[in-house]
């Protein structure tokens, strides 16, 4: 066999490696959204509930124009059904603003919580909360947060040991600084925290939280300084250090995380400096060293705004944007991630 011949075949081998674990633990890609009932959709977010799955995003002729809404699907059986839209930013006197930001939780016996915002922009927008008793049928009538009180930003809440739930915000009035919100109790009473940044080292938006357990809480965050930055807290939430860069890139784009059953971390981010494209799956056993795993996107376009959550049965599944004109829903399975070293550097 000539060297030729020798180099050649270790060259697919390696190739073929790549692409296996390029796709690995993939199990579903699939349109929730499917014949989209919007031209424009965006800014995804899901949850578990007893039965099934539930879908929600913002969608209209374009992001931030007046008739946006807030759409949502549900999941039975493997199906997703049609979506529907359960509100939108119309006022008492009959003027409206665009919704926009959806944020879905369902608390532990509780009701399903449906967190979203409604306002002319994010700099100058409001926080609304809608309950659902019946996983998503039904909804109860809209009613605004407490007066600087916005709600989970992008992201979904996390609850504590204690029963707090953390929800990770973010202002961009007058800056981009981000913080955390709490409440005690399900939402009747909120205190949240100063700002973690003041907006121009860092601008910085719609954090993720990790908790780590006696490692204690870490947040992700988007930026405009082309990369991802983190902060960690030994105190529950209350305080945390001062916001510094990670290794991974970020084109000014939303990320979502999760914490696995198994310890690791799960991150869905876009690994570029410049495009919302690829969209990559990365692992970490401790929120510092992350390694690659299966990638989401990599054809030319927008692929963005991911959201994901672990299921009861183990399986993690993500939704995002594809194209502004649908929104993806994606299952992996965490054990069989085949995970390779980070791209040096995003494109």
């Amino acid at each position: 066999m000539t060297i030729n011949c020798i180099v050649t075949i270790f060259v697919f081998a390696l190739s073929t490696l790549q692409m296996s674990a390029q796709t690995s633990g993939i199990s579903v890609s699939e349109f929730i959204n499917e014949p989209s009932p919007t031209k424009s959709c965006h800014a995804s977010t899901l949850a578990e509930t007893k039965n099934g799955l539930i879908a929600a995003w913002f969608g209209g002729t374009a992001e931030g124009k007046k008739e946006v809404g807030i759409w949502v699907a549900r999941q039975r059986e493997g199906k997703w059904s049609a979506a529907i839209e359960v509100a939108n930013g119309v006022q008492s006197d009959g003027s409206r603003f665009p919704a926009w930001n959806p944020v879905l939780f369902q608390l532990p016996n509780g009701p399903l919580q449906l967190f979203f915002k409604v306002g002319p922009s994010p700099s100058k927008w409001w926080g609304m909360s809608m309950l659902s008793e019946d996983e998503g049928v039904s909804w109860s009538k809209p009613t605004r947060l407490p007066e600087g009180i916005l709600g989970p930003i992008k992201n979904k809440p996390i609850l504590l040991r204690d029963g707090s739930l953390l929800s990770p915000t973010s202002t961009e009035d007058p800056r981009w600084s981000i913080y955390v919100e709490s409440t005690a109790d399900a939402g009747k009473t909120w205190q949240k925290t100063g700002l973690l940044n003041d907006g121009v080292k860092f601008s910085a938006i719609q954090p993720t939280i990790l908790d780590h357990g006696e490692k204690g809480l870490q947040i992700l965050c988007r930026t405009r300084q082309r990369v991802i930055a983190e902060s960690w807290s030994q105190e529950g939430g209350k305080k945390w250090s001062e916001l510094t860069p990670t290794r991974l890139p970020n084109p000014n784009s939303g990320i979502d995380a999760v914490q696995l059953k198994d310890g690791r971390s799960l991150l869905v981010y876009n690994h570029s400096t410049q495009f919302r494209c690829p969209l990559n799956v990365a692992l970490s056993a401790d929120g510092n060293v992350w390694k690659s795993g299966p990638i989401l996107e990599s054809d030319p376009g927008e692929y963005s705004y991911p959201a994901v959550i672990q299921s009861n049965d183990g399986l993690v599944h993500i939704t995002y944007t594809w194209h502004r004109t649908h929104i993806k829903h994606v299952v992996i399975d965490p054990a069989k991630l085949q995970l390779t070293d980070l791209p040096h550097e995003g494109k």
